[in-house]
């Protein structure tokens, strides 16, 4: 029987636990953040929030996954250079260490790949990894900085992508309620959430949402059961695959923090989180959940809200003359 670490149970503060209860469901704990660089990790988060790696100055990896919005930006689709409109639903970057690839049709392996994607999107952030280079080339702070971190004088996108994955890598949500109970706090959720979460159990949504991120851990098909109308032009993970058998596959997204998260869905469609269960009911499940099975199921869900990631903003190093010069409207 896999046991739950002592320490663990402290963590998420009940001070006692029970291991035959976690290593029977289909959802695990999520464990503090563990194994980290610390040194690229502060860099990282300098880097995570400077707009200057986007062509305008003005867009920042925190424009798109806010940290103090759920690592989303609630948006249907994200607002990229020149009020471009996205193609797709910002997945939430709050746990996203835990995926296992990146984007909803999985075009990257890990978060150091994703990290360097939208930097160079001309959707996104509109530069190029050259030009973002010799921006933060020509920060005699940044400059100094990578020279602590990594050894060297010359900025590559490289050590750009790595720092900014290994902060991201700190972006775990630990210590839910549904932690906590999973700990063996028995009083940690309401009969009302219990009720809800084993009809999410006993319907088969633990079918593809379950492990530690309850979710993110597959590709399935949108539409399973009946056929899932949009107007996005997305294909999923064929567009990736090239296989036809592929297409409408998306990765199944965490629900970890699933209440801050809105809108739901890789067209950002579902505006709450009752419309998003009883379209899965339906389309995935081939089940009509009542309105009372549905407000039991969201009252579980919000029991997976966890500790939101906590740090003191990054000042970030001031440009020089030498600098290129953001444009915002070119």
């Amino acid at each position: 029987m896999k046991k739950i670490s002592v320490i663990s149970a402290l963590i998420a503060g009940t001070g006692f636990v029970s291991t035959s209860l976690a290593a029977e469901e289909p959802i695990q704990v999520l464990q503090p953040v563990q194994n980290v660089n610390l040194a690229q990790v502060e860099l990282g988060k300098k880097l995570y929030f400077d707009p200057r790696l986007s062509r305008s100055g003005f867009i920042s990896c925190n424009s798109c996954h806010n940290l103090s919005m759920g690592g989303t930006d609630n948006l249907k689709t994200s607002i990229g250079h020149k009020w471009a409109q996205g193609p797709i639903n910002a997945p939430t970057v709050l746990n996203s260490s835990l995926n296992l690839a990146q984007f909803w049709d999985g075009r990257a392996k890990d978060l150091k790949e994703q990290a360097g994607g939208p930097i160079a999107n001309p959707g996104e952030m509109a530069s190029n990894h050259t030009l973002a280079v010799d921006v933060l080339q020509s920060i005699p702070g940044y400059v100094r900085e990578f020279k602590l971190v990594f050894g060297t004088d010359k900025v590559t996108i490289d050590e750009v992508t790595q720092a900014i994955a290994e902060f991201e890598k700190t972006l775990v949500t630990p210590n839910s309620r549904f932690d906590q109970w999973l700990l063996g706090k028995k009083d940690a959720l309401t009969p009302k959430e219990l009720a809800g979460y084993e009809l999410f159990k006993s319907s088969g949504c633990s079918g593809c949402h379950n492990g530690p991120a309850v979710g993110g851990n597959s590709f399935q098909k949108m539409g399973l059961v009946k056929p899932y109308k949009t107007s996005s032009k997305a294909e999923g993970l064929a567009a990736v695959s090239g296989k036809d058998a592929d297409r409408f596959k998306f990765k199944v997204p965490t629900l970890r923090n699933v209440e801050l998260t809105y809108p739901y869905f890789h067209d950002g469609e579902a505006a709450t989180l009752a419309e998003a269960v009883d379209i899965m009911g339906r389309l995935q499940l081939g089940r009509k959940f009542s309105e009372t099975e549905i407000a039991q199921i969201v009252a579980f869900l919000k029991t997976l809200t966890g500790e939101q990631p906590s740090f003191q903003l990054p000042i970030l190093p001031p440009s020089t003359e030498a600098t290129p010069r953001p444009r915002p409207f070119e």
